[in-house]
């Protein structure tokens, strides 16, 4: 499969299946992919005992990694190996234990080799959780051939 063959759509996903792959931190915390494409991915995640700290709720890195890696798929959409220059976090309300976040990341711009990723984390009933803004930064490398 030739990265110039692939919709854009596709190639969105088949560059999320390529990361996926490798990507032990995002699976071993318990993320699924609900959806993936060309600027955008969303993934959720169910909270269990092992995330909650010392309050007994939803560890604030958690959170963090869960939009951080909503944000890594929604960069890296485009074939371009692409990772974090800066993101930043704003937690609104604690996740407790047995929610279901939801991390829904968009893209605001591309200019040249960076980007600016909007990034929504929400539990199960909508009550808006943590936002987050990511910077990227596309460095050498494909995920899938040119």
């Amino acid at each position: 499969m030739r990265a110039s063959d692939l919709t854009p759509e596709d190639l969105a996903r088949a560059c999320a299946a390529a990361m996926w792959a490798s990507d032990d931190c995002s699976r071993w915390i318990g993320m699924e992919q609900d959806d993936i494409g060309p600027g955008r991915a969303t993934l959720s995640m169910t909270v269990e005992k092992h995330h909650t700290n010392g309050h007994d709720i939803c560890h604030g890195g958690v959170t963090f990694t869960l939009a951080d890696s909503a944000f890594a798929f929604a960069c890296n959409s485009y074939n371009a190996i692409t990772v974090a220059q800066h993101n930043s976090i704003t937690f609104i309300a604690p996740g407790r234990l047995g929610d279901r976040l939801t991390a829904v990341a968009r893209e605001v711009t591309r200019f040249g080799r960076s980007g600016l990723y909007d990034v929504r984390v929400t539990n199960q009933d909508g009550t808006l959780i943590a936002e987050f803004r990511g910077q990227s930064r596309a460095i050498k490398g494909t995920h899938i051939p040119e």
